[in-house]
């Protein structure tokens, strides 16, 4: 017994740890994306996407959904259809590969994804077999798996040490890289306004940095480190943060991720960051929508007001990789237990985050859509044709929004009976890879609010169309504000 305890401290020693590699800030974090009118554009459609986690069939759910949007070239006249009009994309684990390179790339991002990741085998360089003792001594110790894994395979693949200051520089599509950091117990967004608390450089933060902690879950990955690097610049508290912070109309959600941030500026409290897997607090990365609107204090965020004077229909859709309930273990009165019993814990976790999150961001959605209105009609006339550069067609009224989710549920039965088969991994066989990817399609075709907004570009009104008869996977197609 003697030796076993002996040798079991040995390999805990072994543990793998990820030191920190974010750097001091210099200078200042600069937004995500530069929003110019040569990138908006006319403007008037705003595409939002939110990718769930669920592994290797999260990343290729969304790239199914990404694939369908860009199909729709005979409604926008483009080749690369809405996804021309996508401006904003957040991801959580695995939906963050596929995030992150859609982000980073654009619509060319997509352009053999399936081969270069979604088919390959990202757990390469990952222990991952149960069966090995050190592994599952790692594993218990806080992590089998460290910064040499999947971030490494990240970067081989896809990324190639590309950082959020090429984001900037590159994209126009504001991304969301969403983690969970383990001490507040909140989410953990790549943003500027974080690093600005940590007083670190965002812009030299490798893409795959994020992406791996975002896809960290318990015991297979050790978290992501971040340090705080406090007194590397003058860091002068938002009044928003105060705001947020102390305002009992403030969310629960937006008080807690102020005091977050206010603890990364105290070296007392955190002296370095711990993150983990986004979908433990977030699995759909809502979180930099509500932090987006009290930020800007202003009721257009997380848009620019030249972004949101010329925009009349919006599009927010969230890919769900999510599988059926596991009824297994409620057939005898043994288990779950050991690791089984963990990743139960995790799941559960995860499960109740995307139900209170998509709930969540559609209220907060609604009650966006309510004031942009009330904010546009508010607005001179001199103001908007400045913004818009013309007056012609406006309607200060004229804004829908839609809002919906693509999940499992959106394909045949049987389809969906062999959907919950798939593990979820971050290797898939190439069958299971082109099953979920059709399901992506599907579901995201079968949405009734992607079939009204898709109506309502026809320049009739769908509430017109659905007294017609028109409807979509049994339910009614209305705009979220209605």
């Amino acid at each position: 017994m003697k030796r076993l305890l002996f040798c079991l401290t040995l390999l805990t020693g072994c543990a793998v740890w990820n030191q920190p590699v974010n750097a001091p800030l210099q200078g200042e974090n600069l937004s995500l994306v530069e929003v110019t009118d040569e990138s908006i554009g006319k403007g008037d459609l705003y595409v939002g996407l939110a990718f769930s986690g669920g592994g290797m069939r999260a990343s290729a759910f969304a790239y199914g959904m990404l694939q369908e949007l860009q199909a729709q070239a005979a409604v926008t006249g483009t080749p690369d259809g809405l996804l021309d009009h996508v401006r904003l994309v957040s991801g959580v684990s695995g939906g963050s590969v596929t995030a992150a390179q859609f982000g980073l790339n654009g619509p060319r991002g997509i352009d053999g994804y399936r081969e270069r990741y979604l088919i390959t085998d990202a757990e390469k360089y990952m222990a991952n077999t149960m069966f090995n003792p050190i592994t599952v001594v790692k594993g218990l110790s806080g992590g089998a798996n460290g910064r040499s894994t999947f971030q490494r395979y990240l970067d081989e693949v896809l990324f190639h040490n590309a950082t959020f200051g090429d984001l900037r520089a590159r994209s126009r599509i504001k991304t969301w890289i969403n983690a969970t950091d383990m001490a507040n117990n909140t989410p953990f967004l790549f943003s500027p306004e974080t690093f600005d608390a940590l007083c670190s450089d965002l812009s030299r933060m490798p893409i795959s940095e994020a992406v791996a902690a975002s896809a960290a879950f318990p015991l297979v990955f050790s978290p992501v480190v971040l340090q705080a690097h406090q007194g590397a610049c003058d860091y002068v508290e938002p009044d928003w943060l105060t705001a947020a912070r102390f305002n009992p109309e403030a969310t629960a959600a937006m008080r807690a991720h102020a005091r977050a941030l206010e603890s990364y500026a105290n070296p007392e409290e955190v002296k370095f960051v711990k993150l983990l897997d986004g979908g433990i607090t977030d699995n759909f990365g809502t979180t930099g929508l509500a932090v987006e609107r009290a930020r800007a204090e202003a009721p257009f965020a997380p848009m620019t007001p030249a972004e949101a004077v010329r925009m009349t229909r919006m599009l927010f859709l969230v890919a769900n990789a999510g599988v059926e309930t596991d009824f297994s273990w409620t057939q005898k009165v043994a288990g779950p237990g050991g690791v089984g019993l963990g990743m139960s814990i995790a799941t559960a976790s995860m499960s109740a985050a995307t139900r209170s999150g998509y709930d969540a961001m559609r209220g907060e959605l609604k009650l966006w859509q309510e004031e942009l209105v009330e904010w546009r009609c508010a607005l001179p006339m001199a103001e908007v044709r400045r913004l818009r550069g013309s007056l012609d067609g406006w309607d200060c009224t004229d804004v829908k929004l839609f809002v919906g989710q693509a999940s499992f549920e959106g394909v045949p039965a049987a389809m969906r009976t062999e959907l919950n088969k798939v593990p979820t991994r971050l290797r898939l066989a190439t069958d299971q890879v082109d099953l979920v990817i059709e399901a992506g399609r599907l579901a995201t075709r079968a949405t009734p609010e992607f079939n009204g907004f898709l109506a309502s570009l026809d320049g009739n009104d769908v509430d017109n169309r659905i007294s017609a008869g028109i409807k979509a996977g049994g339910r009614r197609i209305v705009p979220v504000g209605n």
